[in-house]
């Protein structure tokens, strides 16, 4: 898959379970907190969009995990963008940095409210125009 933006981040240890392993539900945590980078990488806002009364929200994921990672464990948080009517498809992909070895991978799907209405943003339509491969 070709990425449009990537961070890097490490695995702290209260992410970890009494396995040993990252949580399941802290990847959703990384892959939200991607977004929010790519967002500012954009020029964007997720709170100044909120003041505007545009909100994008999750609607729908597809999760697939793959090989845990542990603590101490640096990985590398990828994501691509498509666009699907009113959807903006974030397919997102977390790998271990130290061999590149696929551990999570996720199909995010957010609309925006604006207004409380759910609709287009010209805010994100713009600022996403030269990332989107439809």
């Amino acid at each position: 898959m070709k990425y449009i933006f990537e961070t890097r981040m490490e695995v702290r240890d209260y992410e970890c379970d009494i396995e040993g392993i990252v949580n399941n539900a802290q990847y959703v945590h990384y892959c939200e907190h991607t977004r929010h980078l790519f967002l500012k990488e954009c020029g964007l806002s997720f709170a100044e969009m909120h003041n505007k009364g545009v909100d994008a929200v999750v609607a729908r994921m597809q999760l697939q995990y793959k090989v845990p990672l542990r603590p101490d464990d640096e990985f590398i948080s990828r994501l691509n963008l498509t666009k699907e009517g009113i959807k903006y498809v974030f397919h997102q992909d977390i790998y271990r940095a130290s061999d590149e070895q696929l551990c999570f991978r996720g199909k995010i799907e957010l609309v925006c409210l604006v207004n409380g209405r759910l609709g287009n943003s010209e805010d994100y339509d713009a600022a996403f125009q030269r990332f989107i491969s439809r």
